[in-house]
């Protein structure tokens, strides 16, 4: 049985998922909960032909940077696998795992390495969706899935969640054990915005007037306080998130504080999670970027406009593009809120398709923006040709394996790499977010 192989190691690194790394009769292994530095025991989870998996056992001799994990459910619960580390080495972890992925994939090094951007390290997670499950014996479990299977972990408490959300945890449990088993919720989400917290409840049918009026007695109970308002909204399969109760409640949106912006959203539309970070990687993307009036600059994969009415805002001339639609038509209604619908153009393009003709067709563009999803902007990158080439491109990457693949073809193209740091977006994740230059 794989669980009973023991073993006892020095672990050297951190990897890219949070685990320890350590060597082990002949073999890399990925032990979870071990830190730089410590020697440990361990037992192996999962056992393959060129490395194992595995579980700390024992500390021999604890890591400085170890700390106590904050939250009751660190280990089991898969939404945090580094609270057992404190935040500075959370930090330098990503950092090295950013530096290394660049040198061993990209075969790249920049000319300065940025200061990391950190913010408050609990209690910032303004977007979460939580998992239901329902069963005859436990009840129902509300929570992030499991860190190694595919179950609900039950929330008590969730640090990296706001305290007014965090509250409502077990009352909503109890409202959504009160629905009938034909209801099925597939998931609930909670939304934080400026003046609403949005309570988003995605089932698989329509409600029936008793269970909207559990709904609405939940909402007066629980939700409506002095300090926040709440809105629960209700969605299907069959349709698209709705406003449910109370009625007329503020709007849900955001705020870009030092340039002036303002975000309306909605439940399910990609924002940042940490919006704290949000404002500060804006805020250092505009500083690199250096827009001027009268320049045209592209924010490719623009989404609601994060980015693009920021820049907009020095007088630049800006080029939204998304793959989306239904985004596209929102960024342009935000666009015109915030007094930016005269120098910002959204279109829509499949971005993982682009051509040279495609760059060609935008015309000449002086600076360009990339905010890519995981699986980066190789077409992009790749596509780029003269004299269509922008002077500037800042590279906000989520994914530091195809940040680094796509760091090598933009050098390749006759740019330098003159600076990149991280951002530590996801505090007590692995999730490493990192900013970029290249300039030519």
């Amino acid at each position: 049985m794989q669980g009973s192989i023991q073993g006892k190691a020095k672990v050297f690194a951190v990897d890219y998922e949070g685990r320890g790394v350590a060597r082990s009769d002949g073999k890399t292994v990925f032990i979870q909960g071990a830190l730089p530095g410590e020697e440990v025991a361990f037992h192996v989870a999962r056992s393959k032909k060129s490395f194992d998996e595995a579980d700390v056992t024992h500390i021999f001799h604890a890591s400085p940077d170890r700390i106590e994990p904050a939250c009751q459910h660190f280990g089991v619960c898969g939404g945090c696998v580094l609270q057992h580390a404190s935040i500075k080495a959370q930090v330098a972890y990503k950092q090295r795992v950013m530096e290394e992925q660049l040198l061993r994939i990209g075969k790249v090094k920049p000319e300065n390495i940025l200061p990391p951007i950190y913010g408050n390290p609990w209690a910032y997670r303004h977007r979460a969706r939580l998992s239901v499950s329902k069963n005859k014996q436990s009840g129902v479990s509300l929570g992030f899935r499991s860190r190694r299977s595919n179950e609900v972990v039950n929330l008590n408490e969730c640090p990296v969640l706001p305290p007014h959300v965090e509250e409502v945890l077990p009352h909503l449990r109890t409202l959504l054990g009160s629905l009938p088993d034909n209801v099925v919720v597939e998931y609930v989400e909670f939304s934080v915005g400026k003046l609403l917290t949005a309570l988003n409840i995605r089932t698989n049918t329509c409600l029936s007037e008793k269970d909207l009026d559990k709904l609405k007695v939940f909402s007066d109970r629980h939700l409506q306080t002095k300090h926040f308002a709440w809105q629960i909204w209700l969605q299907t399969k069959q349709s698209q998130a709705k406003p449910f109760y109370p009625e007329n409640m503020p709007d849900l949106f955001y705020e870009i504080p030092e340039f002036g912006v303002r975000m309306p959203f909605r439940p399910g539309d990609f924002t940042q999670i940490n919006q704290e970070l949000n404002t500060l990687m804006i805020e250092r993307a505009v500083r690199m970027l250096e827009p001027k009036p009268g320049e045209r600059v592209a924010d490719l994969f623009c989404g609601l406009g994060n980015f693009t009415l920021p820049i907009a805002k020095s007088g630049a001339h800006v080029l939204g593009v998304e793959g989306v639609d239904y985004l596209v038509q929102r960024a342009r209604k935000n666009a015109k809120i915030n007094g930016c619908a005269e120098n910002t153009h959204f279109e829509t393009a499949d971005l993982f398709s682009i051509t040279e003709a495609d760059i060609r067709k935008w015309g000449e563009i002086d600076k360009m923006l990339l905010d890519p999803p995981r699986n980066g902007a190789y077409e992009i990158v790749k596509a780029l040709c003269k004299p269509f080439m922008p002077k500037r491109i800042v590279y906000v990457s989520c994914n530091p394996a195809t940040f680094a693949r796509d760091a090598h073809v933009i050098i390749e193209k006759g740019y330098k790499f003159k600076e990149v740091g991280i951002m530590n977006m996801f505090p007590q994740t692995a999730h490493v977010e990192s900013i970029g230059l290249f300039f030519r």
